[in-house]
């Protein structure tokens, strides 16, 4: 493909957020395959992104939600490197867009490394049990697979964001994150949240 039409490159900015040039590299490298460029340009963000993971984040706001005429509220903790970036219009989105998700989905752990070893023992355990009548060689991977279903369930960087629901290929918490990060070019982390239901314990 000689030419990457603009209207493309547009589609891809918009559909992935990265830069025009990058998007324009990625038509080129992928031969006008729109789906290979998304791809292409996901990897490279996730890539610098994990360069970018050891850097200190220590910078950010806590933002919060009120929804249901004051049933449910969030507040949310979400870092960054500098004040800069602190106060950029994409960054405070992602973290109300989070608040918001929270309030909705009710995750119980930020992150998967946060799920005590004890709870996922306990899971094993029941999931186990359910899988007796399974044959034995699969009776493992199908236990896995059933606390890997359920981790995505409680733990907010695995969920599927809720705006996304009615999209074919949602974005989970994790890949706004990364995405974001890309974008703006500092290490970005989602630390605690805290979510309150009236009449809740």
């Amino acid at each position: 493909m000689s030419e990457i039409p603009a209207k493309l490159v547009k589609e891809l900015r918009e559909a992935t957020g990265a830069g025009m040039m990058d998007c324009k590299k990625a038509l080129t490298e992928t031969g006008g395959d729109f789906d290979a460029a998304v791809t292409l340009l996901r990897k490279k963000g996730a890539a610098a992104a994990e360069k970018r993971a050891g850097r200190a984040a220590n910078e950010g706001i806590v933002d919060s939600y009120i929804h249901m005429g004051g049933r449910v509220g969030v507040l949310l903790e979400v870092n960054c490197e500098t004040d800069f970036v602190a106060r950029n219009d994409k960054f405070k989105d992602f973290a109300h867009d989070v608040a918001l998700h929270i309030a909705a989905m009710n995750p119980q752990y930020v992150s998967a490394e946060d799920v005590p070893d004890e709870w996922k023992a306990s899971e094993r355990e029941i999931y186990a049990e359910q899988a007796k009548d399974i044959p034995e060689q699969a009776r493992e991977r199908a236990v896995e697979g059933k606390l890997a279903k359920r981790l995505k369930e409680i733990v907010l960087l695995d969920q599927e964001f809720i705006k996304d629901q009615a999209e074919k290929k949602p974005r989970t918490i994790e890949a706004m994150r990364a995405q974001l990060s890309g974008e703006i070019g500092e290490n970005i982390t989602i630390r605690r949240f805290a979510r309150f239901e009236l009449g809740g314990q």
